[in-house]
């Protein structure tokens, strides 16, 4: 445990160093809170009945904000393969688990905290302005939606952690960068265009973002592709298998 204490806080002081790291973090909390204020702002429900999730809708800015989690999780360590930085870390410590474990203990702190503040803000302002739209009942103390919204935050740092193990894998910041954001966007794009139903649904259950966002359900619906839980579940395989192939090649090739 001293020996992860000190690794941590090793890695936790090369963050401080990053350039632009306070921007970064201000713009993951400001765009997830102003997508969401302005998705909560543009939907309107009918007088005949509302048909979508509320809690989804506060929620939507998470989906734009992600990107900004990934981008910081590529430049813990990509950065450090870029300079030959990574050479002194493995020096330091030798033990290949202890740094990436190190790594991802100081990511998942930062975008718990990031993470925490932009959800919050974001369903601040859908409880502030999705009354006025017709959408009565949405209250943050409601039960689902606080699922949602602690979903949402866990959902931002499986996301880090996603691309934190594809960009040790990759070692390239902008090749880093692309497969994560493919990964992320690609299959929605590729379901939009899907007409089979059967297969729609699967790439619907599979894909890490739309199984993943899932877990911003509040209303029970018998033809979701996936439960949120479900969906929390295989963004934690996604994750999982990102970073044992990450350690597996930092064990099994030079740095």
């Amino acid at each position: 445990m001293r020996a992860l204490r000190q690794a941590v806080h090793a890695e936790w002081t090369k963050v401080r160093t990053l350039p632009g790291l306070l921007w970064l973090l201000a713009a993951v909390v400001v765009l997830t809170a102003a997508v969401s204020a302005a998705t909560a702002a543009a939907v309107h429900c009918p007088a005949a009945g509302c048909t979508q999730d509320p809690g989804r809708i506060s929620l939507t800015g998470v989906q734009f904000g992600q990107a900004g989690a990934a981008v910081l999780a590529v430049l813990l360590i990509s950065g450090e393969y870029g300079t030959g930085m990574i050479r002194t870390t493995v020096t330091a410590v030798p033990r290949r688990t202890l740094v990436l474990a190190a790594k991802a203990a100081v990511l998942a702190g930062l975008l718990l905290v990031v993470g925490t503040v932009a959800v919050g803000g974001s369903v601040l302002a859908g409880r502030l302005i999705l009354p006025g739209h017709g959408f009565t009942g949405f209250s943050p103390a409601h039960g689902p939606v606080l699922r949602a919204a602690a979903g949402s935050v866990l959902y931002l740092v499986l996301v880090g952690l996603l691309s934190l193990g594809v960009a040790t894998a990759v070692r390239d910041a902008a090749a880093a960068v692309g497969v994560v954001l493919g990964l992320l966007y690609l299959f929605p794009i590729l379901a939009s265009v899907v007409s089979d139903p059967d297969w729609y649904r699967r790439l619907e259950q599979v894909a890490p973002m739309t199984a993943g966002l899932a877990v911003q359900t509040t209303v029970t619906s018998s033809g979701a592709p996936i439960g949120p839980l479900a969906g929390l579940a295989v963004l934690v395989a996604w994750s999982s298998t990102s970073l044992l192939t990450a350690l597996t090649t930092l064990h099994t090739r030079d740095t």
